[in-house]
């Protein structure tokens, strides 16, 4: 399913944090959003998984304004894992994950051989299936972060939305991690600070900077030097990954942003 963000703008206490801010993640394309932190990426997201509502314009699903679903329809369509994870659950791994299967259940249900099949393929994907009994507050952050991707991907949704989900994760980990969300081919829309990782893994990208989308598109065409001067404030050049071909972002960490001047 598609997501279309229309002028969305949102605002705390007064304040305008994200302003007209128009993307779309296409059917089954990961899309990323990047830009410096306080540029509105999380904000933005939590418009998609209706943790807040725009004070102006819509995010549709597939054409119908998100507004029109109840909770549980929504949540059998969207799957997201924001930056805010619980970390206070009292409940086995196990138990964890096939909380991704309430959309699905009557009040009081139980579980049947499929959420139990479901549930035992996600544990499997994010490679938690032997911690299945052990309880989560004892994870690690990065366990953790394992556990309620797998959690997401139990709920079978058509979209995923997910905020920082490398955070806490070693190398290892978030390459196995973006490998499995090409593999699965949903529609993904991803936050991101590792620049590299979003040029490498997304099909497209979309740029926030003080609020307002101000470049979208192939990573390659997007992210230019140019950009990275003039909205991460830094000096880099982009060149072709020596391994994979994929544009790959060298920064110069000894330039200071005060020296920069837009590269070209």
């Amino acid at each position: 399913m598609r997501i279309d963000i229309e002028n969305v703008h949102i605002a705390y206490a007064g304040r305008t944090v994200v302003a007209g801010a128009q993307l779309i993640a296409a059917e089954g394309e990961i899309t990323g959003l990047v830009g410096p932190n306080g540029s509105g990426k999380s904000t933005l997201l939590r418009t998609v998984y209706r943790h807040l509502k725009p004070a102006a314009g819509r995010v549709l699903l597939a054409g119908t304004d998100l507004r029109e679903l109840t909770p549980a329809q929504s949540a059998r369509h969207v799957a997201a894992l924001p930056q805010e994870r619980g970390s206070d659950f009292e409940l086995t791994v196990r138990e964890v994950v096939a909380m991704g299967r309430t959309p699905y259940k009557r009040a009081f249900a139980g579980e049947d051989a499929i959420d139990r099949g479901i549930v035992a393929k996600a544990l499997t994907e994010v490679g938690m299936e032997a911690a299945a009994g052990r309880r989560f507050t004892d994870l690690s952050g990065g366990e953790r972060q394992r556990v309620l991707l797998a959690r997401a991907f139990a709920q079978n949704p058509d979209v995923l939305v997910l905020d920082e989900p490398t955070n806490h994760l070693d190398i290892r980990h978030q390459v196995e991690l973006l490998a499995l969300l090409r593999a699965q081919r949903r529609t993904s829309l991803v936050s991101l600070h590792d620049l590299n990782a979003a040029a490498s893994v997304c099909d497209r990208v979309h740029v926030l900077h003080e609020g307002s989308v101000v470049a979208s598109g192939p990573p390659r065409a997007v992210l230019t030097p140019s950009l990275m001067a003039e909205v991460f404030g830094v000096r880099a050049a982009v060149i072709d990954h020596p391994l994979t071909g994929d544009p790959l972002i060298a920064v110069d960490h000894q330039a200071p942003a005060t020296t920069l001047k837009v590269a070209t």
